[in-house]
């Protein structure tokens, strides 16, 4: 029942209506991984502010096997792009750790997502910009992002859409098939998003829409992680005083 083409056309506008109010002229910036989230947001971004207006910045740490995809994109939409290696700021980060008495696993797996978000920002205040945030909302659901890295940005087109209806869209933009179906990986083990995650998309995208799920393990699982991340989809709890004293 999804409509791609309404969709898409509502989405542009909002992004226009965005920029009209929080920043009339300013470039939208895109970190591209290659990705079908990074490549469908920057042709939103072209579709709504027209292509001398999208920056987009490929952020490889070290070598990346599939920056070919990203190039890729950057050359189908035409637009302006950036290539900044990360890979000296995560080792000096990491050497520096060296005073705890740890640095595990989970640190090490998200401190290139951080930097990379620093690495946005800094181009955005640079490039007269704000930075695209390219998370959805399968990823959002379960927790599945970073957080104050790829979860991080100051507008966010795709945070009310399942994977299924992201590649909708970006078929419908016309987007390369390979990047619309390109699974995504998570840059460390080799192993795709659904593997580390125990179940599909398209599961996941059927239960968050409809309420139905055949596997009632998946279920649990899903359930689960959407109650341990949940606060990762609201605004940062703040003390607020009592003024009536």
């Amino acid at each position: 029942m999804f409509d791609a083409e309404k969709t898409t056309k509502e989405c542009a506008q909002w992004i226009r209506d965005f920029f009209e109010e929080n920043g009339k002229g300013c470039n939208a910036i895109v970190g591209i991984s290659g990705g079908k989230d990074s490549s469908v947001t920057a042709a939103l971004c072209v579709e709504a502010l027209g292509k001398d207006r999208v920056i987009g910045v490929l952020m490889p740490c070290g070598t990346q096997s599939d920056i070919d995809a990203a190039y890729a994109l950057v050359n189908h939409l035409g637009i302006k792009y950036y290539e900044i290696n990360i890979q000296a700021a995560v080792h000096g980060v990491l050497e520096q750790l060296d005073v705890l008495p740890e640095v595990s696993v989970q640190t090490r797996t998200n401190l290139p997502a951080r930097i990379r978000m620093s690495v946005l920002y800094a181009v955005g205040q640079s490039m007269n910009g704000r930075v695209a945030n390219t998370c959805n909302l399968s990823e959002d659901y379960v927790g599945y992002s970073t957080r104050y890295g790829d979860a991080a940005g100051d507008f966010s087109p795709l945070c009310q859409l399942t994977v299924g209806e992201v590649k909708a869209i970006g078929r419908f933009l016309g987007l390369p098939e390979f990047l619309v179906e390109k699974p995504p990986i998570d840059g460390l083990s080799g192993k795709t998003d659904e593997d580390n995650l125990g179940f599909t998309y398209a599961v996941l995208d059927r239960y968050i829409r409809t309420g139905e799920i055949d596997d009632e393990a998946a279920k649990a699982k899903i359930d689960r992680l959407h109650r341990l991340n949940e606060f990762k989809m609201h605004i940062m709890p703040g003390f607020r005083r009592d003024n009536t004293d």
